[in-house]
Formats: C-alpha cells, structure tokens, sequence
C-alpha cells in the first residue's frame, strides 16, 4: 500500500510517501516561497525519487485546517487534480492532529498551536503516552492567553508545538513545566500526515476526492471586515 501526504497548511511544506507502514520518503520546505511555485517541483521530485507514480497511490493524505486559508486551498486542490485521476480514496487530517503525531515526547500533555494572528491561535491538546496519543479537546481558536489558562492544569510536561508555539510561550509568566518543541521540528512533518492518513484508510474511513473540504474554524479577514462593517451600519 502507497499512501502520499501533502501537508502545506502554514508557511512549510511538506510531502511525504509511505509504504505500508514504512516511511519511503519525505521532503520538508521552509524557503518562504509561496507554496503555487514550491508544491509542483516537491511533488514531481517525490515521484521521481521514489520510482512512482499517481498510478501506484492508494490513498491521498492532506492537511485540512486548520491553518492558512490560501494553504488549505492549494494543498486541497492539488490532491483533488491528482486523486480525481485514478479515483483514489482520501483522507482529511486535522493540521494540529498532524503536529501531535510528529511531536516525539516520552509523556506529557502536547498542545498544538498555529499562528492565527492578533495574539490568537488555532490550538488543540493531546496527552502523550509513549507511542500513543489521545484528544484533550477538539481543534479551536481563540486568544493565546486563554488558551494557555484553559490548560494550567494539564499532565506535565506541557510540551508547545506549531508555528504558534512561540507566541503561547512568551505570554508565560511561570515557564516552569512548559517547553518549547525545537524549532527545526516546531511545523511538524508530512511523514506525521501519511501515519495519520493510513491509519485511517485501513480503519475505512477514507473519502473520495469530491468530498475533501477545508475546515477554517473562523471567518476570513474580508468576511470578518464585511460583518463588522454591516453590525456598524446596522447600529446607525
């Protein structure tokens, strides 16, 4: 079984290609580029080291969000042109499941968090076991320092991970207990997606392209200026 992921929800990139359940190939890319002139090359790069092709993919793993609006798109687009071809089955992974997955720590509690601008981020929490992991919450966005209040309490250590890691960390008084995962690690990796997206595929429950969707959890910026613009008219 061949399982191809494609994680470019942030500011990196990401592909990666498994075999069963063993890691074939990953790339990672944090060159700052935007991801329509970066993800082609990765992808055809990919192939080509591997010896594959579109063909021989059984299931398509992809970040969907949250994360970058523009990201999700490209990221979700791609793996639809590639999965519509040969009908290939995928799959949906949550952005911050990814990030807990990659993050390697003996025990402790994981909180994933991503940079969702004006001191607020995307964030999820997981408690760490050896080699498992389990949900604390679901994904959600809010205010960092809220977030960090709402798990005070969690099982030490509390290990910070994601582009937002850093801003939930330099709002800590007490940085007792908290770590900051390495920075070179910090965006997670697609090899984490495809773990994500195989295991999910043998539990059956992939899904056809069509049926791929991006999960923003909040309004973008225009549609936030809009409804802000229509509660001021309204109030006049």
């Amino acid at each position: 079984m061949i399982t191809f992921a494609l994680d470019c929800a942030g500011k990196t990139a990401g592909v990666a290609i498994l075999k069963d359940d063993t890691l074939l190939y990953e790339s990672y890319l944090a060159t700052g580029f935007t991801h329509s002139e970066t993800l082609l090359v990765l992808i055809n790069s990919t192939f080509t080291a591997t010896n594959l092709t579109p063909a021989d993919v059984t299931c398509y793993a992809v970040t969907s969000g949250p994360g970058s609006f523009t990201g999700l798109r490209i990221g979700l687009a791609l793996i639809k042109g590639l999965a519509f071809a040969h009908n290939t089955p995928c799959v949906a992974v949550s952005t911050l499941e990814g990030l807990a997955m990659s993050c390697v720590i003996p025990q402790g509690t994981v909180l994933c968090a991503l940079d969702a601008r004006r001191n607020e981020v995307y964030y999820a929490a997981f408690e760490k076991n050896q080699e498992s992991y389990s949900r604390l919450c679901k994904d959600s966005a809010g205010p960092a320092l809220e977030v960090l209040s709402a798990f005070k309490n969690c099982k030490k250590p509390l290990m910070l991970i994601g582009d937002g890691a850093k801003i939930c960390y330099n709002m800590l008084e007490n940085k007792c207990d908290t770590l900051l995962y390495p920075a070179d690690y910090r965006s997670g990796r697609a090899g984490s997606v495809a773990r994500i997206g195989f295991a999910e595929f043998m539990a059956g429950r992939a899904i056809c392209a069509a049926q791929l969707q991006p999960c923003y959890l909040r309004l973008s910026q225009a549609e936030r200026e809009r409804k802000e613009k229509l509660a001021a008219s309204q109030a006049n």
